[in-house]
């Protein structure tokens, strides 16, 4: 059995979610190329209904990172697995990390991986509540480091439209075929409650 085969086997489940690599594996293929690439993949832990994981976000967000290192020589960094999740709160589970400490821990591990030879950081975001992900692009390029952040918003139309998704709001709204623009209102996947439940509690009047 090879070593690739021998780490996938020790790994057992968790192989295809972290990386197996060796520092000898980084070193003998980053030889390979003129520009290293590393990509990261960023999730979240929240609520997505009665039936999908908390880390639904992060899962989808490794897989197609390990698709991305499947067909590329780059760098597969492992998952940022809780992000910015706040408007799930309301949800038992969900934890979050402010945004501020988002774009903190993005641009230290960009810091880090230039440190080591690796100059270019591509980020692949599976929740969309990580807005900041943007700001953190931006100003990278602002500073003349590369960075990248994939799917982008025009990405996200892109595939919706191609598995027939439709989120409106009324069904009265303008027909898809139709070449009037649509008055459709977007709907988010979940809707928060806007207060969590409470808890009504009966008193019992007792008389001596």
């Amino acid at each position: 059995m090879g070593g690739s085969q021998k780490r996938s086997a020790a790994y057992g489940p968790v192989h295809g979610l972290l990386p197996a690599d060796t520092t000898e594996d980084v070193r003998t293929r980053g030889a390979d190329v003129s520009r290293q690439i590393a990509v990261l993949p960023v999730g979240s832990y929240e609520q997505h209904g009665p039936y999908l994981p908390l880390a639904t976000d992060t899962l989808v967000a490794c897989a197609i990172a390990r698709e991305i290192a499947d067909a590329y020589p780059v760098h597969l960094l492992p998952p940022v697995t809780i992000s910015c999740s706040h408007e799930h709160a309301a949800w038992p589970g969900t934890v979050s990390i402010s945004s501020v400490t988002l774009h903190a821990v993005i641009q230290d591990i960009a810091d880090s991986l230039r440190r080591s030879g690796v100059d270019t950081l591509v980020l692949v975001n599976g929740h969309g509540g990580n807005y900041v992900l943007g700001n953190v692009v931006q100003e990278a390029s602002a500073r003349g480091e590369r960075m990248a952040l994939y799917p982008a918003a025009e990405d996200w139309e892109t595939a919706r439209t191609r598995a027939g998704v439709v989120t409106l709001s009324s069904p009265t709204c303008t027909p898809a075929k139709s070449r009037r623009p649509s008055s459709c209102t977007r709907i988010p996947k979940y809707s928060a409650p806007a207060t969590k439940p409470r808890t009504t509690r009966r008193t019992t009047a007792v008389t001596s």
